[in-house]
Protein backbone atom coordinates (compact mmCIF):
# COMPACT_ATOMS: atom_id res chain seq x y z
CA UNK A 1 0.00 0.00 0.00
CA UNK A 2 2.79 2.41 0.84
CA UNK A 3 4.44 1.49 -2.43
CA UNK A 4 1.27 2.49 -4.35
CA UNK A 5 1.11 5.84 -2.49
CA UNK A 6 4.75 6.60 -3.22
CA UNK A 7 4.25 5.78 -6.88
CA UNK A 8 1.20 8.05 -7.09
CA UNK A 9 3.25 10.92 -5.68
CA UNK A 10 5.71 10.49 -8.52
CA UNK A 11 2.95 10.70 -11.15
CA UNK A 12 2.59 7.00 -11.93
CA UNK A 13 -0.26 6.11 -14.28
CA UNK A 14 -2.50 3.74 -12.32
CA UNK A 15 -4.68 1.24 -14.14
CA UNK A 16 -7.76 -0.60 -12.87
CA UNK A 17 -11.52 -1.03 -13.09
CA UNK A 18 -14.30 1.25 -11.92
CA UNK A 19 -13.98 0.01 -8.34
CA UNK A 20 -11.03 1.32 -6.33
CA UNK A 21 -8.81 -1.06 -4.41
CA UNK A 22 -9.14 -1.21 -0.59
CA UNK A 23 -7.35 1.78 0.90
CA UNK A 24 -7.05 3.56 -2.43
CA UNK A 25 -7.87 7.27 -2.04
CA UNK A 26 -7.66 8.39 -5.64
CA UNK A 27 -9.46 6.85 -8.61
CA UNK A 28 -7.38 5.13 -11.26
CA UNK A 29 -5.97 7.24 -14.05
CA UNK A 30 -7.10 4.61 -16.57
CA UNK A 31 -10.40 2.73 -16.21
CA UNK A 32 -10.25 -0.56 -18.08
CA UNK A 33 -13.07 -2.06 -20.12
CA UNK A 34 -13.47 -5.70 -21.07
CA UNK A 35 -12.41 -6.29 -24.69
CA UNK A 36 -15.07 -7.32 -27.18
CA UNK A 37 -14.29 -10.74 -28.63
CA UNK A 38 -15.90 -13.25 -30.97
CA UNK A 39 -18.56 -12.70 -33.56
CA UNK A 40 -16.39 -10.25 -35.49
CA UNK A 41 -16.42 -10.30 -39.29
CA UNK A 42 -14.94 -8.36 -42.19
CA UNK A 43 -17.49 -5.57 -41.77
CA UNK A 44 -16.30 -5.01 -38.19
CA UNK A 45 -12.70 -5.02 -39.39
CA UNK A 46 -13.35 -2.41 -42.06
CA UNK A 47 -15.22 -0.18 -39.60
CA UNK A 48 -12.37 -0.44 -37.08
CA UNK A 49 -9.76 0.49 -39.71
CA UNK A 50 -11.79 3.52 -40.80
CA UNK A 51 -12.22 4.70 -37.20
CA UNK A 52 -8.49 4.32 -36.49
CA UNK A 53 -7.48 6.20 -39.65
CA UNK A 54 -9.92 9.07 -39.10
CA UNK A 55 -7.83 12.22 -39.47
CA UNK A 56 -9.79 14.46 -37.09
CA UNK A 57 -11.07 11.99 -34.47
CA UNK A 58 -8.97 8.85 -34.47
CA UNK A 59 -10.39 6.08 -32.24
CA UNK A 60 -8.51 2.82 -31.97
CA UNK A 61 -10.24 0.87 -29.24
CA UNK A 62 -12.36 -1.12 -31.70
CA UNK A 63 -9.30 -2.06 -33.70
CA UNK A 64 -7.40 -3.17 -30.59
CA UNK A 65 -10.38 -5.23 -29.45
CA UNK A 66 -10.20 -6.89 -32.86
CA UNK A 67 -6.47 -7.51 -32.33
CA UNK A 68 -7.16 -9.15 -28.97
CA UNK A 69 -9.71 -11.38 -30.66
CA UNK A 70 -7.55 -12.56 -33.56
CA UNK A 71 -4.66 -13.34 -31.19
CA UNK A 72 -6.76 -16.32 -30.08
CA UNK A 73 -5.83 -17.89 -33.43
CA UNK A 74 -3.24 -20.61 -32.81
CA UNK A 75 -1.25 -20.13 -36.02
CA UNK A 76 -0.97 -16.36 -35.65
CA UNK A 77 0.07 -16.55 -32.01
CA UNK A 78 2.57 -19.32 -32.85
CA UNK A 79 4.40 -17.41 -35.60
CA UNK A 80 4.43 -14.26 -33.47
CA UNK A 81 6.00 -16.10 -30.56
CA UNK A 82 8.51 -17.70 -32.92
CA UNK A 83 9.60 -14.29 -34.20
CA UNK A 84 9.81 -12.82 -30.68
CA UNK A 85 11.69 -15.83 -29.29
CA UNK A 86 14.42 -15.39 -31.90
CA UNK A 87 15.30 -12.16 -30.05
CA UNK A 88 14.33 -13.11 -26.50
CA UNK A 89 16.49 -16.25 -26.59
CA UNK A 90 19.53 -14.22 -27.66
CA UNK A 91 21.66 -12.86 -24.86
CA UNK A 92 21.83 -9.06 -24.59
CA UNK A 93 24.89 -7.52 -22.99
CA UNK A 94 25.97 -4.01 -22.07
CA UNK A 95 29.61 -3.26 -22.83
CA UNK A 96 31.75 -0.27 -21.97
CA UNK A 97 35.09 0.07 -23.77
CA UNK A 98 34.57 -3.40 -25.25
CA UNK A 99 34.16 -5.08 -21.84
CA UNK A 100 30.94 -6.19 -20.08
CA UNK A 101 29.70 -3.84 -17.36
CA UNK A 102 28.73 -5.94 -14.34
CA UNK A 103 26.39 -3.39 -12.70
CA UNK A 104 24.28 -2.76 -15.83
CA UNK A 105 24.23 -6.43 -16.86
CA UNK A 106 22.87 -7.33 -13.45
CA UNK A 107 19.87 -5.09 -14.12
CA UNK A 108 19.21 -6.32 -17.66
CA UNK A 109 19.24 -9.97 -16.57
CA UNK A 110 16.22 -9.31 -14.36
CA UNK A 111 12.70 -10.33 -15.53
CA UNK A 112 11.56 -6.74 -16.21
CA UNK A 113 14.16 -6.31 -18.95
CA UNK A 114 13.05 -9.49 -20.72
CA UNK A 115 9.45 -8.20 -20.68
CA UNK A 116 10.66 -4.88 -22.04
CA UNK A 117 12.34 -6.50 -25.05
CA UNK A 118 9.12 -8.40 -25.80
CA UNK A 119 7.02 -5.22 -25.58
CA UNK A 120 9.46 -3.39 -27.86
CA UNK A 121 9.02 -6.08 -30.52
CA UNK A 122 5.23 -5.94 -30.00
CA UNK A 123 5.34 -2.36 -31.25
CA UNK A 124 5.77 -3.82 -34.75
CA UNK A 125 2.59 -5.87 -34.36
CA UNK A 126 0.38 -3.31 -32.55
CA UNK A 127 1.82 -0.14 -34.08
CA UNK A 128 3.34 1.32 -30.91
CA UNK A 129 4.25 0.63 -27.28
CA UNK A 130 4.12 3.13 -24.39
CA UNK A 131 5.88 2.29 -21.11
CA UNK A 132 6.40 4.18 -17.86
CA UNK A 133 9.56 3.45 -15.88
CA UNK A 134 10.21 3.76 -12.18
CA UNK A 135 12.54 2.35 -9.58
CA UNK A 136 11.64 0.39 -6.46
CA UNK A 137 14.66 -0.01 -4.22
CA UNK A 138 17.68 -1.21 -6.17
CA UNK A 139 15.73 -2.61 -9.12
CA UNK A 140 14.09 -0.80 -12.01
CA UNK A 141 10.68 -1.72 -13.40
CA UNK A 142 8.03 -0.39 -15.75
CA UNK A 143 4.31 -0.53 -16.54
CA UNK A 144 2.86 -1.05 -20.00
CA UNK A 145 0.17 1.55 -20.70
CA UNK A 146 -2.91 -0.10 -22.27
CA UNK A 147 -2.88 0.76 -25.95
CA UNK A 148 -6.64 1.29 -26.10
CA UNK A 149 -6.21 4.25 -23.72
CA UNK A 150 -3.46 5.99 -25.70
CA UNK A 151 -3.86 8.46 -28.57
CA UNK A 152 -0.35 8.35 -30.11
CA UNK A 153 -1.05 11.15 -32.61
CA UNK A 154 -2.24 13.72 -30.03
CA UNK A 155 -0.06 12.24 -27.26
CA UNK A 156 -2.97 11.80 -24.86
CA UNK A 157 -3.72 9.33 -22.05
CA UNK A 158 -7.45 8.47 -22.16
CA UNK A 159 -9.26 7.68 -18.93
CA UNK A 160 -11.95 5.66 -20.75
CA UNK A 161 -11.29 3.99 -24.07
CA UNK A 162 -14.18 5.88 -25.71
CA UNK A 163 -12.97 9.34 -24.62
CA UNK A 164 -12.09 11.92 -27.25
CA UNK A 165 -9.80 13.94 -24.98
CA UNK A 166 -7.44 13.05 -22.17
CA UNK A 167 -4.36 14.03 -20.22
CA UNK A 168 -1.16 14.91 -22.12
CA UNK A 169 1.42 12.26 -21.46
CA UNK A 170 4.04 14.97 -21.03
CA UNK A 171 2.56 15.40 -17.53
CA UNK A 172 4.10 12.03 -16.60
CA UNK A 173 7.80 11.35 -16.28
CA UNK A 174 9.96 8.58 -17.68
CA UNK A 175 7.66 7.56 -20.53
CA UNK A 176 9.09 5.58 -23.44
CA UNK A 177 7.24 5.62 -26.76
CA UNK A 178 8.28 2.96 -29.29
CA UNK A 179 6.92 2.83 -32.82
CA UNK A 180 5.19 5.29 -35.13
CA UNK A 181 2.09 7.35 -34.18
CA UNK A 182 0.20 6.60 -37.41
CA UNK A 183 1.25 2.94 -37.73
CA UNK A 184 -1.49 0.35 -37.18
CA UNK A 185 0.94 -2.57 -36.95
CA UNK A 186 1.27 -5.92 -38.70
CA UNK A 187 -1.89 -7.22 -37.00
CA UNK A 188 -3.94 -4.93 -39.23
CA UNK A 189 -2.67 -6.94 -42.21
CA UNK A 190 -3.10 -10.32 -40.49
CA UNK A 191 -6.68 -9.72 -39.29
CA UNK A 192 -8.49 -10.42 -42.62
CA UNK A 193 -6.76 -13.78 -43.02
CA UNK A 194 -7.68 -14.83 -39.49
CA UNK A 195 -11.30 -13.78 -40.00
CA UNK A 196 -11.58 -15.61 -43.34
CA UNK A 197 -9.98 -18.72 -41.86
CA UNK A 198 -12.27 -18.65 -38.82
CA UNK A 199 -15.40 -18.43 -40.95
CA UNK A 200 -14.09 -21.10 -43.32
CA UNK A 201 -13.31 -23.42 -40.43
CA UNK A 202 -16.87 -22.96 -39.14
CA UNK A 203 -18.32 -23.87 -42.53
CA UNK A 204 -15.93 -26.81 -42.77
CA UNK A 205 -17.05 -28.07 -39.38
CA UNK A 206 -20.70 -27.81 -40.38
CA UNK A 207 -20.00 -29.58 -43.68
CA UNK A 208 -18.27 -32.43 -41.85
CA UNK A 209 -21.12 -32.72 -39.39
CA UNK A 210 -23.77 -32.93 -42.11
CA UNK A 211 -22.02 -35.05 -44.73
CA UNK A 212 -19.40 -36.83 -42.67
CA UNK A 213 -21.82 -38.66 -40.36
CA UNK A 214 -24.71 -40.98 -41.26
CA UNK A 215 -28.33 -39.95 -40.68
CA UNK A 216 -30.76 -42.17 -38.77
CA UNK A 217 -34.05 -42.56 -40.60
CA UNK A 218 -37.14 -43.87 -38.78
CA UNK A 219 -40.35 -44.72 -40.64
CA UNK A 220 -43.62 -45.33 -38.85
CA UNK A 221 -47.25 -45.83 -39.89
CA UNK A 222 -49.16 -42.62 -40.29
CA UNK A 223 -51.96 -43.65 -37.94
CA UNK A 224 -49.78 -45.46 -35.37
CA UNK A 225 -48.74 -42.94 -32.71
CA UNK A 226 -47.35 -45.74 -30.57
CA UNK A 227 -44.89 -46.73 -33.33
CA UNK A 228 -43.77 -43.13 -33.58
CA UNK A 229 -43.04 -42.95 -29.84
CA UNK A 230 -41.07 -46.23 -29.93
CA UNK A 231 -39.00 -44.93 -32.85
CA UNK A 232 -38.13 -41.76 -30.94
CA UNK A 233 -37.15 -43.77 -27.87
CA UNK A 234 -34.92 -46.01 -29.96
CA UNK A 235 -33.29 -42.95 -31.52
CA UNK A 236 -32.61 -41.41 -28.10
CA UNK A 237 -30.80 -44.57 -27.01
CA UNK A 238 -28.84 -44.96 -30.27
CA UNK A 239 -26.57 -41.94 -29.97
CA UNK A 240 -26.15 -38.35 -31.15
CA UNK A 241 -26.36 -38.85 -34.90
CA UNK A 242 -28.68 -36.76 -37.05
CA UNK A 243 -32.23 -38.11 -36.92
CA UNK A 244 -35.26 -37.89 -39.19
CA UNK A 245 -38.72 -39.24 -38.45
CA UNK A 246 -41.38 -39.48 -41.11
CA UNK A 247 -44.46 -41.49 -41.96
CA UNK A 248 -44.58 -44.06 -44.72
CA UNK A 249 -46.57 -41.78 -46.97
CA UNK A 250 -43.85 -39.06 -46.84
CA UNK A 251 -40.52 -39.08 -48.66
CA UNK A 252 -37.11 -38.09 -47.29
CA UNK A 253 -34.31 -36.89 -49.60
CA UNK A 254 -30.89 -35.56 -48.67
CA UNK A 255 -29.26 -33.62 -51.50
CA UNK A 256 -25.50 -33.97 -51.21
CA UNK A 257 -22.68 -32.20 -53.02
CA UNK A 258 -21.61 -33.84 -56.24
CA UNK A 259 -18.06 -34.41 -54.96
CA UNK A 260 -17.87 -34.42 -51.18
CA UNK A 261 -14.12 -35.01 -51.18
CA UNK A 262 -13.55 -32.09 -53.53
CA UNK A 263 -15.81 -29.85 -51.46
CA UNK A 264 -13.85 -30.67 -48.32
CA UNK A 265 -10.59 -29.88 -50.11
CA UNK A 266 -11.89 -26.38 -50.88
CA UNK A 267 -12.11 -25.60 -47.15
CA UNK A 268 -8.75 -27.16 -46.44
CA UNK A 269 -6.97 -25.26 -49.23
CA UNK A 270 -8.48 -21.96 -48.11
CA UNK A 271 -7.39 -22.50 -44.50
CA UNK A 272 -3.92 -23.47 -45.70
CA UNK A 273 -3.70 -20.37 -47.88
CA UNK A 274 -4.67 -18.15 -44.94
CA UNK A 275 -1.99 -19.72 -42.74
CA UNK A 276 0.63 -19.30 -45.46
CA UNK A 277 -0.21 -15.61 -45.87
CA UNK A 278 0.11 -15.10 -42.10
CA UNK A 279 3.47 -16.91 -42.07
CA UNK A 280 4.81 -14.77 -44.90
CA UNK A 281 3.63 -11.61 -43.17
CA UNK A 282 5.22 -12.37 -39.78
CA UNK A 283 8.23 -14.57 -40.63
CA UNK A 284 8.84 -13.79 -44.29
CA UNK A 285 8.52 -17.46 -45.34
CA UNK A 286 6.29 -20.52 -45.13
CA UNK A 287 8.53 -23.60 -45.12
CA UNK A 288 9.79 -23.10 -41.54
CA UNK A 289 6.25 -23.47 -40.19
CA UNK A 290 4.35 -25.64 -42.70
CA UNK A 291 5.37 -28.66 -44.78
CA UNK A 292 4.96 -28.52 -48.53
CA UNK A 293 4.83 -31.12 -51.30
CA UNK A 294 7.26 -29.07 -53.39
CA UNK A 295 9.51 -28.19 -50.46
CA UNK A 296 13.14 -29.32 -50.63
CA UNK A 297 16.03 -29.01 -48.23
CA UNK A 298 17.66 -26.35 -50.41
CA UNK A 299 14.44 -24.33 -50.57
CA UNK A 300 13.96 -24.69 -46.83
CA UNK A 301 17.49 -23.41 -46.26
CA UNK A 302 16.72 -20.33 -48.36
CA UNK A 303 13.55 -19.68 -46.37
CA UNK A 304 15.46 -20.10 -43.11
CA UNK A 305 17.96 -17.45 -44.22
CA UNK A 306 15.09 -15.05 -44.88
CA UNK A 307 13.76 -15.72 -41.39
CA UNK A 308 17.21 -15.09 -39.92
CA UNK A 309 17.32 -11.72 -41.70
CA UNK A 310 14.00 -10.79 -40.09
CA UNK A 311 15.38 -11.74 -36.67
CA UNK A 312 18.50 -9.69 -37.31
CA UNK A 313 16.39 -6.65 -38.22
CA UNK A 314 14.38 -7.08 -35.00
CA UNK A 315 17.59 -7.16 -32.98
CA UNK A 316 18.80 -3.92 -34.54
CA UNK A 317 15.39 -2.41 -33.81
CA UNK A 318 15.69 -3.34 -30.14
CA UNK A 319 19.27 -2.06 -29.91
CA UNK A 320 18.29 1.30 -31.43
CA UNK A 321 15.63 1.74 -28.75
CA UNK A 322 17.95 0.72 -25.90
CA UNK A 323 20.97 2.73 -27.03
CA UNK A 324 19.19 5.92 -28.14
CA UNK A 325 15.57 6.26 -26.99
CA UNK A 326 16.18 4.94 -23.48
CA UNK A 327 19.50 6.68 -22.76
CA UNK A 328 17.92 9.50 -20.73
CA UNK A 329 15.50 7.16 -18.94
CA UNK A 330 18.32 4.86 -17.84
CA UNK A 331 20.15 7.87 -16.42
CA UNK A 332 17.09 9.09 -14.46
CA UNK A 333 16.41 5.69 -12.87
CA UNK A 334 20.04 5.35 -11.78
CA UNK A 335 21.46 3.02 -14.47
CA UNK A 336 24.69 4.47 -15.83
CA UNK A 337 24.96 3.68 -19.56
CA UNK A 338 27.18 6.61 -20.55
CA UNK A 339 30.10 5.65 -22.74
CA UNK A 340 28.80 2.15 -23.45
CA UNK A 341 26.30 0.33 -25.64
CA UNK A 342 23.95 -2.64 -25.67
CA UNK A 343 24.79 -5.46 -28.05
CA UNK A 344 24.09 -9.11 -28.89
CA UNK A 345 27.41 -10.94 -28.31
CA UNK A 346 26.39 -14.06 -30.20
CA UNK A 347 28.75 -16.90 -30.95
CA UNK A 348 28.79 -18.74 -34.23
CA UNK A 349 26.60 -21.82 -34.17
CA UNK A 350 28.93 -24.63 -35.30
CA UNK A 351 28.32 -28.31 -34.62
CA UNK A 352 31.04 -30.17 -32.62
CA UNK A 353 32.21 -32.24 -35.60
CA UNK A 354 32.81 -29.20 -37.79
CA UNK A 355 34.45 -27.39 -34.89
CA UNK A 356 36.82 -30.31 -34.35
CA UNK A 357 37.80 -30.28 -38.03
CA UNK A 358 38.45 -26.53 -37.89
CA UNK A 359 40.68 -26.85 -34.83
CA UNK A 360 42.59 -29.73 -36.46
CA UNK A 361 43.20 -27.68 -39.60
CA UNK A 362 44.38 -24.72 -37.53
CA UNK A 363 46.95 -26.94 -35.84
CA UNK A 364 48.15 -29.00 -38.81
CA UNK A 365 47.94 -26.44 -41.62
CA UNK A 366 48.68 -23.16 -39.84
CA UNK A 367 50.44 -24.45 -36.71
CA UNK A 368 48.34 -22.15 -34.50
CA UNK A 369 48.45 -22.98 -30.78
CA UNK A 370 45.08 -23.57 -29.07
CA UNK A 371 44.59 -23.16 -25.34
CA UNK A 372 43.76 -26.33 -23.40
CA UNK A 373 41.35 -24.39 -21.20
CA UNK A 374 39.43 -23.28 -24.32
CA UNK A 375 39.06 -26.88 -25.48
CA UNK A 376 37.84 -28.06 -22.08
CA UNK A 377 35.26 -25.26 -21.94
CA UNK A 378 34.15 -25.46 -25.57
CA UNK A 379 33.49 -29.21 -25.59
CA UNK A 380 32.23 -29.43 -22.00
CA UNK A 381 34.97 -31.80 -20.77
CA UNK A 382 35.94 -31.77 -17.11
CA UNK A 383 39.53 -30.81 -16.44
CA UNK A 384 41.48 -33.49 -14.45
CA UNK A 385 42.51 -32.68 -10.89
CA UNK A 386 46.16 -33.73 -11.55
CA UNK A 387 46.25 -31.83 -14.85
CA UNK A 388 49.73 -30.35 -14.31
CA UNK A 389 51.27 -33.75 -13.46
CA UNK A 390 49.69 -35.45 -16.46
CA UNK A 391 50.80 -32.60 -18.70
CA UNK A 392 54.42 -32.95 -17.47
CA UNK A 393 54.40 -36.73 -18.01
CA UNK A 394 53.09 -36.25 -21.56
CA UNK A 395 55.80 -33.67 -22.24
CA UNK A 396 58.55 -36.00 -20.93
CA UNK A 397 57.23 -38.86 -23.04
CA UNK A 398 57.13 -36.63 -26.12
CA UNK A 399 60.75 -35.51 -25.49
CA UNK A 400 61.93 -39.12 -25.05
CA UNK A 401 60.28 -40.15 -28.32
CA UNK A 402 61.84 -37.23 -30.17
CA UNK A 403 65.33 -38.13 -28.87
CA UNK A 404 64.85 -41.78 -29.85
CA UNK A 405 63.63 -40.76 -33.28
CA UNK A 406 66.65 -38.49 -33.72
CA UNK A 407 69.03 -41.32 -32.80
CA UNK A 408 67.36 -43.63 -35.31
CA UNK A 409 67.67 -41.02 -38.04
CA UNK A 410 71.37 -40.48 -37.22
CA UNK A 411 72.06 -44.25 -37.29
CA UNK A 412 70.39 -44.51 -40.71
CA UNK A 413 72.46 -41.63 -42.02
CA UNK A 414 75.69 -43.26 -40.72
CA UNK A 415 74.80 -46.54 -42.40
CA UNK A 416 74.06 -44.69 -45.62
CA UNK A 417 77.44 -42.92 -45.52
CA UNK A 418 79.28 -46.30 -45.35
CA UNK A 419 78.04 -47.15 -48.86
CA UNK A 420 79.77 -45.03 -51.52
CA UNK A 421 78.43 -46.52 -54.74
CA UNK A 422 75.11 -47.71 -53.38
CA UNK A 423 75.97 -51.41 -53.93
CA UNK A 424 75.85 -52.22 -50.27
CA UNK A 425 79.56 -53.33 -50.09
CA UNK A 426 81.62 -52.03 -47.24
CA UNK A 427 84.69 -49.95 -48.17
CA UNK A 428 88.23 -50.54 -46.91
CA UNK A 429 88.85 -48.55 -43.70
CA UNK A 430 91.30 -45.72 -43.97
CA UNK A 431 94.61 -45.60 -41.93
CA UNK A 432 93.03 -43.04 -39.63
CA UNK A 433 90.03 -45.32 -39.07
CA UNK A 434 92.38 -48.28 -38.44
CA UNK A 435 94.37 -46.28 -35.90
CA UNK A 436 91.17 -45.22 -34.21
CA UNK A 437 90.00 -48.84 -34.02
CA UNK A 438 93.38 -49.93 -32.61
CA UNK A 439 93.22 -47.30 -29.88
CA UNK A 440 89.67 -48.34 -28.99
CA UNK A 441 90.74 -52.02 -28.85
CA UNK A 442 93.74 -51.19 -26.61
CA UNK A 443 91.54 -49.30 -24.21
CA UNK A 444 89.21 -52.28 -23.97
CA UNK A 445 91.94 -54.60 -22.53
CA UNK A 446 93.96 -53.86 -19.43
CA UNK A 447 97.52 -52.57 -19.68
CA UNK A 448 100.07 -55.46 -19.91
CA UNK A 449 102.61 -55.63 -17.00
CA UNK A 450 106.17 -54.45 -17.80
CA UNK A 451 109.67 -55.89 -16.92
CA UNK A 452 108.66 -59.42 -17.91
CA UNK A 453 106.37 -59.70 -14.94
CA UNK A 454 103.22 -61.74 -15.07
CA UNK A 455 99.70 -60.72 -14.42
CA UNK A 456 99.24 -63.63 -11.97
CA UNK A 457 101.60 -64.89 -9.32
CA UNK A 458 101.61 -68.65 -9.56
Amino acid sequence: MNKRKNRNKRGIITVGGNLMAPGQKRPNVIVLTQPKRFGLDIADYMAAIRAAENVDFSRRYKLYDLYSDILMDTHLSCVMEKRKNAVLCSEIEFQRNGKPDKAVNEQIRSPWFNRLVGDIIDAKFWGFTLCQFYKEGEWADYDLIPRKHVDPIKKLILRHQTDMTGLPWDNYTDLLFVGSPDDLGLLAKAAPWVIYKRNTTGDWSQFSEVFGMPIQEYIYDSDDEESRQRAMEDAANAGSLAQFFHAKDTEFKLTEAGNKTGSADVYEHLCERCNNEISKLVLGNTLTTESSENGTQALGTVHKKVEDKVAQADKRYVLDVLNYDMADIFARIGINTAGGEFCFPEKKDIDPTSKTNILTQLKTSFNLPVSDDYLYEEFGIEKPANYEQMKKEQEDERTRKEVAAAQIRKQKEDEKNTDEDGSGKETEPTPAQKKSFRNWLASFFGKAPSDGGAALDW
